[in-house]
């Protein structure tokens, strides 16, 4: 699946601008479905990042995961989601030394909220590299009610937790690792538009 190309918008909607190998400088991988090939082109273009590379894997239903495996990293590991990877990812931010490289790929649910679990961490931001591969669904937040909202696909749609139906907006929380959705018929009630795929 190629790399996803974004329409230009806001300045806090996230760019993913894909990753650039470090040399075998200490690495953390974080990967989901497709983010797969995005670490395989990595891997293709320098196999030396995998040399002191810790890489977590999340197939999504996908198969790749012998062929991350043959890429023989320093430690390899699989978890069916990214709350069941979590601690394990926290672990390795931790133990991570000054001029450790972050490369995150997939989905931007998945990058969101490990960019901002690295950000907390201490990270320096400019240590994180990412491509967006996959499914273009978003993690939303829903300003009114503050729940998450995983996988969404369409505009408008309807919280998870309050029922009220949210305006996708571009406008992304670092700290959360999540699109804002705000109420789209606060002053109309009732005046909802026709729902529609959210497009990149």
């Amino acid at each position: 699946m190629p790399r996803t190309h974004f329409s230009p918008s806001i300045t806090t909607r996230p760019v993913y601008p894909g990753l650039t190998s470090q040399g075998a400088t200490p690495a953390i991988l974080l990967a989901d479905g497709a983010g797969a090939e995005a670490i395989l082109d990595l891997a293709a273009q320098d196999r030396s990042v995998m040399d002191r590379a810790h890489l977590m894997f999340i197939p999504a239903g996908t198969d790749f995961g012998p062929r991350l495996a043959a890429l023989n990293p320093r430690m390899y590991r699989e978890a069916p989601s990214f709350a069941a990877c979590l601690e394990r990812f926290r672990k390795a931010l931790a133990d991570a030394h000054m001029g450790t490289q972050l490369y995150l790929a997939g989905t931007e649910g998945l990058i969101g909220q490990a960019t901002a679990e690295a950000l907390a961490a201490g990270l320096p931001a400019d240590a994180i590299q990412s491509e967006h591969r996959g499914h273009i669904a978003r993690r939303m937040q829903c300003v009114h009610c503050k729940g998450m909202t995983e996988n969404v696909t369409t505009d408008p749609f309807v919280c998870s937790h309050c029922g009220l139906t949210l305006f996708v907006r571009d406008h992304f929380s670092r700290r959360l690792g999540a699109f804002q959705g705000v109420c789209v018929d606060a002053e109309t009630p009732g005046l909802i538009p026709p729902v529609q795929e959210i497009k990149p």
